[in-house]
């Protein structure tokens, strides 16, 4: 069956990607980033129609993307309860009967991401399961706090357990072009997290432009980013397909340049199961099947495991259910 080769094979083991190191800060390739609005905007509004997947294909595509998710809830009321109900959640993303169905075993979601209170209820809950811990630190969502209580927020949360860690810059520094203090702030976050992979919210809703995210992407990766993230979800725009067009690009061309890859994760908004299936076509198109691995590629999402699990029921069964019956925590 189509929808298990593709799948288990998504699930393999690989050889582990070597981290971006990082590289000294380069001005005059900065300066040299630019982003053309009109061109970019005109090949996202292609996007959604570019590639269509039906039946078998479709339900492996969305099994990808399950398996990609960082399942999150950061709620201000948040409890223990909850937190382990979507730790379950994560180690069961679908109903035993459709996996079973779909012969499809061994399936988790790529992370659970929560606020630093609530790490050590989360690694005690995926204890054994292999799925990591992700933290927002820094402040979040602002990154407006002290910036000695900022890097110091990143060693508690690793010294909890979290295996990465989701910083937000300081969108001043974007805002006023001065790409020298970004890189050093996002430098020296990266050491504070030590062996955890850091993933660099940009807030991309509140950069102004998309030269200034593509040259915010660039500078969080030339000091070291793990991942670059659109947004903390709290914005009043978060993940776009011009933004991720833009910074899917920024990744393609580091890459080019250094060797390293750097993963991208779209954030806030992203509630539908076609929605998964458009950006996953997009890292296809632009980055290549390397980049549809949950170590390169994530979607910060709460929402969307459930309509997920909606649609593959739909797939095998030809009905939908109510969306109460694929609750997430």
């Amino acid at each position: 069956m189509q929808t298990e080769t593709t799948t288990q094979n998504a699930l393999l083991p690989l050889a582990p990607e070597p981290r971006n190191p990082g590289t000294a800060l380069d001005m005059q390739w900065v300066r040299s980033v630019q982003a053309n609005t009109s061109a970019i905007e005109r090949r996202a509004a292609t996007l959604p129609g570019r590639r269509s997947v039906k039946k078998d294909h479709q339900a492996a595509w969305l099994l990808r993307a399950i398996s990609c998710i960082d399942l999150t809830t950061l709620a201000g009321d948040d409890t223990a309860g909850r937190v382990q109900r979507l730790c379950a959640k994560a180690r069961q993303p679908v109903r035993h009967d459709l996996l079973a169905a779909l012969d499809m075993q061994g399936l988790t979601t790529g992370a659970v991401c929560v606020y630093h209170d609530m790490i050590a209820t989360a690694v005690q809950a995926l204890a054994g399961t292999g799925i990591p811990v992700a933290a927002v630190s820094t402040g979040f969502p602002a990154g407006l706090s002290p910036f000695h209580l900022r890097v110091a927020e990143i060693g508690e949360s690793v010294a909890a357990g979290a295996q990465e860690i989701d910083i937000v810059i300081s969108r001043r520094h974007v805002l006023s072009g001065d790409w020298q203090a970004l890189y050093d702030e996002m430098r020296t976050f990266r050491e504070a997290c030590g062996e955890a992979h850091v993933k660099a919210i940009l807030a991309t809703g509140e950069l102004g432009t998309l030269r200034n995210v593509a040259r915010a992407s660039l500078v969080c990766m030339m000091a070291g980013a793990d991942f670059i993230k659109t947004s903390t979800g709290k914005e009043s725009v978060n993940a776009t397909l011009p933004v991720s067009l833009v910074m899917i690009r920024a990744i393609r061309d580091y890459h080019m340049r250094t060797g390293y890859r750097v993963g991208y994760k779209p954030a806030g908004g992203i509630s539908k199961a076609k929605d998964a299936l458009v950006y996953l076509s997009l890292m296809k198109d632009e980055l290549g099947d390397r980049w549809l691995q949950p170590d390169l590629f994530r979607f910060g999402a709460s929402s969307l495991l459930g309509d997920i699990e909606r649609q593959l029921e739909h797939h095998l069964t030809g009905a939908y259910s109510a969306g109460h019956r694929h609750a997430i925590g």
